[in-house]
């Protein structure tokens, strides 16, 4: 099949195309840097031609609260309406696990939207909702920080490798569109104050980590069950200490997602 993926050089998007591809797909990585922009509609119609998937792993560049949401607004109109020309069967999205308990967050409310649009489109889809990525467990201390200390909710959450977020979404990509959500997830649970400190720790990052129950996450309060999946959640194989003897790891991603 010609599987498009937008967003195709980022973090999972550059994992995602090669897997496509060792699979015998014709796999396009559509970006700006491709000569592909959702948000102006430039290089769409062609990079569509023929496509029977897309799979949108795109991400804000902003994330102030306008922004973000004007973003996956006019990327996912744009993307759903030139699908529905080129008579694409199947649409994906990446989205984030505990998206509809986070309203109180810029950043989700545009998830939320993004969404609802899909949901409410003619085309097939799967959304596929992703727990937080190990490569941005250091970010989480970059995007919390009161003073000089990390201040951090002491709760449960279920971070995955970026590789199995990959392979897990181009799994669903190939099969038939469930019209509906799929939460995948990391194979173990961590206290995210916790995981953080450990993470910081491993980098030689000084910094302390505060258990604080009022932090807030992207703006939103939120509590043991946010961002933990639900029983159904396909699980990833990568373990957090096998992960941390990758070369992925031995980077300290400077910027963190609240999403994938």
């Amino acid at each position: 099949m010609k599987i498009v993926v937008i967003g195709g050089t980022g973090l999972i998007g550059s994992k995602l195309v090669p897997k496509l591809r060792e699979q015998g797909h014709e796999a396009v990585a559509a970006a700006p840097n491709t000569g592909v922009n959702t948000l102006t509609g430039e290089g769409l119609a062609e990079a569509l031609k023929g496509a029977s998937v897309v799979v949108d792993v795109s991400n804000s560049p902003s994330w102030e609260d306008a922004a973000v949401l004007n973003f996956f607004d006019t990327s996912t109109r744009n993307l759903l309406t030139h699908e529905a020309d080129a008579a694409v069967g199947h649409h994906v999205a990446l989205s984030v696990v505990g998206t509809q308990r986070l309203s109180e967050s810029g950043y989700f409310r545009a998830k939320i939207a993004q969404e609802k649009l899909i949901k409410e489109s003619s085309i097939p889809y799967s959304i596929v909702q992703a727990t937080q990525f190990f490569e941005f467990v250091k970010g989480l201390a970059d995007i919390s920080m009161v003073g000089d200390k990390v201040h951090l909710p002491p709760v449960l959450f279920q971070p995955m490798a970026a590789d199995d977020v990959a392979t897990l979404v181009g799994r669903i990509a190939v099969g038939p569109p469930v019209n509906g959500t799929v939460e995948i997830a990391g194979p173990e649970q961590f206290r995210m104050d916790e995981l953080v400190q450990r993470r910081l720790a491993q980098l030689g990052d000084p910094r302390e980590v505060v258990a604080d129950p009022t932090a807030l996450y992207s703006g939103a309060k939120i509590n043991d069950k946010t961002l933990v999946p639900g029983n159904n959640a396909q699980l990833g194989e990568t373990r957090y200490e096998t992960w941390l003897n990758q070369p992925a790891s031995q980077i300290p991603h400077a910027k963190s997602q609240p999403a994938a």
